[in-house]
């Protein structure tokens, strides 16, 4: 018998794992709802059967489903701040500056400044993605090459 830790939707099995109710929701929100976009797309993904992939996914790498299910889950939770680690707090910083500057100001043209001077910044952090041939190779590299040579 599972008993119900957290809300009607979570509840906590006899071995002590959580057990989380799938349910589609199709609320309501005003127009000026700072989270009108999650909310959308909580609507229309709701529409999807995730168990389809996932079930396919346990099926070809002998995986549990639930087990997946927690991967998938904790993966999507975490972006944000697996995201700040990649980035940097520093890079961060310097990439929101633009924008506030731009919505201190409340103009369209600040924010078209703002957005060019993103886009330069952003092409600028993507040029070795591009073009990996702009840096000279490092010092491991060439040991790697000279191995592989020999």
């Amino acid at each position: 018998m599972a008993s119900e830790s957290s809300g009607a939707d979570v509840w906590t099995s006899e071995d002590g794992d959580e057990v989380v109710r799938l349910r589609r929701w199709r609320g309501t929100w005003s127009r000026d709802d700072p989270h009108a976009n999650f909310k959308s797309d909580v609507v229309g993904y709701g529409l999807l059967d995730p168990l389809h992939t996932l079930r396919g996914m346990s099926r070809n790498l002998d995986i549990p489903i639930g087990a997946i299910a927690r991967y998938v889950l904790a993966r999507w939770a975490t972006g944000g701040s697996g995201g700040l680690l990649e980035i940097g707090p520093v890079m961060i910083r310097r990439l929101w500056e633009p924008v506030a500057q731009a919505e201190s100001a409340g103009t369209d043209e600040a924010r078209l400044a703002a957005y060019d001077q993103l886009r330069q910044m952003l092409s600028w952090l993507k040029l070795p993605l591009d073009n990996p041939e702009i840096y000279p190779p490092q010092a491991e590299d060439r040991v790697a090459e000279g191995a592989a040579e020999n």
